[in-house]
């Protein structure tokens, strides 16, 4: 079996090293495009995952929760009041979705090349006439006439920069475009003057330039026009003034290798496998300060678990719907006043939308860790989906959340329901500063006897039933945290206690704990990369009648290359020593190699 491993290992680890190579060698072309460093507060990067790394610094509000990116060098920012309100994140759900956004447009296509400024750019489009190949010369006398005009009555904003330069030649089109710029200030001027401001002479000007350039200005004006009438169009037919599409897609080429299933005397499934998730989220707003989500998901990613014997090889991104689409988040966030924000959801909320996790850049299953345990502390993994929450801001840097969530509340059932079923019930409090978060959390947990999975299918199987399929009950604390040693290393952790307690069958108690640390590395060889390293202990049961015999660790390395804004590719490697917290159990290896398309 080593053999063969070796043999499969050699196989695929070209494959990681050959991205990573490329990665390094394709940085400085893909750097321009993303900045990552970016340090994603965003107490929801997790489920459609998209940090949209940006390269725009963002402040960031603990009570938001949608993917907000942070640079690099403001780690933690702090949680500042906006004028508006002071709960949610910068969001605005333009650029509502079209019934002409469903097929290539080439209305669109076109709204955004005529948006472009008309004096300053180096192309003005499809060239129509020989005339236009001929430069205005800053000699001229049309060019030194407009020149004139734009200093005394101000008519053209010029470059970027504020100016307008008397020693560029333009193109007949372009100059064309800065003298109907200026005739309609100067029809503006004239309409709102109550005396002349006009000279005799200027006017004379004007209909001579207008004269010397009347095929350009037909053109031009006749373009406008035509984009006039296109956005008429859409507007007309847009689907929702109010509703946003994004979406995820991730490919995965991955593979578990090992001498044998932890605690099971059988070789590991190791085929190498290739497979993806896509989700559809559907951002809604009535007013602008509230969010409606609907997400739509499916994927053929299939969990590692029985392949390996253990949900410690779990990778971040698996989900099983046999590729058809199904319902995976409903929830509607809304705020309360200006300090504080609630959220309600029958399907898909968790703990992780209404709190803020650390370190924020290992939360993304498209974009960050790589593994289910290394995504972030398994404390916020109890019974979710169903229930709400509030989130207090009681200063721009200190924050509380609190949430009562259950996974079959919409059962009336014995043992379902909203409070006769498994639930939690939690309370964070976090501290964001410029360099430096913590969060400390609570939670007091039940599950019934057929629906007990405390830590969120991480861990040894004894964690996650201290006592088997019995009813239990726990208090759970947690503490997390990171800072940021200076623009591209940033540090991390977390801990995790559950003091479980025995409903039925006698009066019996188990503690289950686990930690972890990472070092990150944002920026790793290019703008938008990051390259991570994540060690801990899965948790494990450190007493009670089904005590793991001894402890396991969980080392993962992975590098994100950002290819484009939207398409990152990130190979990586979970190395699992004990197994299961046995050390009888061979050592286990996943490898992946993770593309994400984000749109």
């Amino acid at each position: 079996m080593k053999s063969k491993l070796l043999f499969k290992s050699l196989l695929v680890t070209p494959a990681f090293l050959g991205m990573a190579l490329l990665g390094a060698a394709s940085a400085n072309a893909s750097s321009s495009s993303l900045e990552s460093g970016t340090f994603s507060f965003t107490t929801e990067t997790q489920n459609l995952e998209f940090a949209e790394l940006s390269n725009e610094a963002v402040t960031f509000t603990a009570a938001e929760a949608i993917p907000v990116d942070i640079a690099a060098a403001d780690l933690i920012a702090p949680v500042q009041a906006d004028t508006t309100d002071a709960n949610l994140v910068h969001e605005t759900l333009a650029a509502p979705l079209t019934v002409a956004q469903a097929a290539p447009n080439a209305n669109l296509d076109q709204i955004e090349r005529y948006s472009e400024p008309v004096v300053g750019v180096d192309s003005m489009g499809q060239v129509t006439s020989i005339s236009q190949l001929r430069d205005v010369q800053p000699t001229d006398w049309a060019f030194q006439a407009l020149q004139s005009l734009v200093e005394r009555y101000g008519c053209i904003a010029g470059y970027p920069d504020g100016t307008y330069r008397g020693n560029r030649a333009l193109t007949r089109f372009e100059f064309a475009a800065g003298l109907n710029a200026c005739l309609d200030r100067i029809n503006e001027l004239i309409a709102a003057a109550t005396q002349n401001i006009l000279t005799r002479e200027d006017l004379l000007v004007l209909q001579r330039l207008q004269e010397e350039f009347a095929a350009e200005l037909a053109t031009l004006r006749g373009r406008v026009d035509a984009l006039e009438a296109r956005t008429a169009e859409l507007e007309a037919n847009q689907f929702s003034t109010t509703t946003k599409l994004r979406g995820e897609v991730i490919f995965g080429l991955s593979g578990a290798f090992g001498d044998e299933k932890a605690n099971q005397n059988v070789d590991i499934d190791d085929n190498v496998v290739l497979a993806g998730r896509a989700r559809l989220n559907f951002d809604t707003s009535f007013t602008g300060r509230d969010r409606l989500r609907t997400r739509l998901q499916a994927g053929n990613v299939i969990s590692f678990a029985d392949a390996t014997g253990t949900n410690m090889a779990r990778l971040g991104f698996d989900t099983n719907t046999g590729n058809d689409f199904e319902l995976d988040v409903l929830s509607y966030r809304f705020p309360i006043g200006n300090a504080i924000t609630g959220w309600i959801g029958t399907t898909g909320l968790a703990a992780d939308d209404i709190a803020p996790t650390f370190p924020t850049l290992l939360n993304s299953s498209g974009q960050g860790s790589i593994s289910r345990f290394g995504q972030r502390n398994p404390v916020s993994r109890l019974p979710d989906g169903i229930g709400g929450g509030l989130s207090i801001n009681f200063s721009p840097r200190l924050n509380l959340a609190v949430s009562y969530l259950t996974d079959d509340g919409n059962s009336p059932l014995p043992k379902d329901g909203l409070f006769d079923g498994a639930y939690q019930a939690r309370a964070q409090l976090s501290y964001t500063g410029n360099t430096f978060g913590i969060g400390l959390s609570y939670a007091r947990a039940y599950m019934p006897g057929e629906d007990v999975n405390l830590t969120g299918s991480t861990g040894s199987i004894n964690a996650i039933r201290p006592f088997g399929a019995v009813a239990t009950s726990a208090n759970v604390y947690g503490v997390e945290g990171q800072i940021n040693l200076g623009r591209r290393l940033v540090l991390g952790g977390w801990g995790g206690w559950f003091d479980t307690e025995r409903e039925t069958g006698g009066s019996r108690s188990a503690d289950v704990w686990t930690w972890a640390g990472s070092v990150l590395f944002p920026d790793l060889g290019a703008r938008g990369n990051l390259g991570g390293v994540v060690f801990g202990m899965p948790p494990k049961a450190t007493s009670g009648p089904n005590k793991d015999r001894d402890t396991g660790y969980h080392l993962e390395g992975f590098y994100r290359f950002r290819v484009s804004n939207n398409i990152s590719i990130t190979p990586g490697v979970i190395v699992l020593f004990n197994p299961e917290h046995n050390d009888r159990n061979d050592n286990i290896y996943v490898g992946t190699l993770r593309t994400t398309f984000s749109f």
